[in-house]
């Protein structure tokens, strides 16, 4: 189901296409729900295993359009201090000043530009990702997992993915050495996201 731009090879031609009625019907703004989604990450620790973090507060908004899909958008803000990584000594490091530094800049955002279809239920949303005082463009891959009604009445729809970023882009940039060879923390981090998202009534 086509939620974004379908990428188009066909020759142009001036018939005008029909618009899928299961798509249509997914019309509207939604809300993620925190307490069914995950934002998170992995990240090489010490050359030779993983860590894995997620933040536990944030909030965003999806509006889906179904006649014109590439108009859909979606705008996230994720609490920093929010992160946890299992360690409170790590994630006390994290939201300091050598890494986030949570408390002169508490958010970190994204705001989508493009939206497009790769294949079946594969897509790309593309944006501005803001770190620190930084931004810089990120494309998430993700599949959507489908729409459902639930079981208060909610209609919802679901989204995992991921994207690669060099930590260092967005200034990042503390490290330590190892002193057999390499260094304590990776610039390349892994994002994750698992999304789910609830309708708004519509407006009286």
């Amino acid at each position: 189901m086509a939620l974004f731009n379908r990428k188009n090879t066909a020759p142009s031609t001036t018939a005008t296409l029909a618009v899928d009625p299961a798509l249509e019907a997914l019309t509207g703004t939604y809300t993620i729900d925190p307490a069914h989604s995950s934002i998170g990450f992995t990240v090489r620790h010490a050359m030779v295993t993983n860590v894995r973090g997620s933040f536990g507060e944030h909030e965003g908004t999806l509006v889906l359009d179904g006649a014109n899909p590439g108009a859909s958008t979606a705008s996230i803000d994720v609490k920093i201090a929010s992160v946890d990584t299992g360690i409170a000594d790590r994630d006390g490091h994290l939201v300091s000043g050598d890494f986030f530094d949570a408390e002169k800049f508490p958010t970190m955002t994204f705001r989508s530009t493009q939206a497009e279809q790769l294949g079946g239920d594969a897509y790309r949303v593309t944006g501005d990702l803001t770190i620190k005082d930084v931004t810089r463009p990120l494309s998430i891959d993700l599949e959507f997992n489908g729409s459902a009604t639930d079981v208060y009445g909610n209609e919802r729809v679901g989204f995992e993915g991921s994207a690669d970023i060099l930590r260092s882009d967005w200034g990042l940039t503390w490290n330590a050495a190892l002193e057999t060879g390499g260094v304590m923390v990776s610039d390349k981090v892994k994002l994750n996201f698992d999304i789910s998202a609830i309708k708004a009534a519509p407006q009286a």
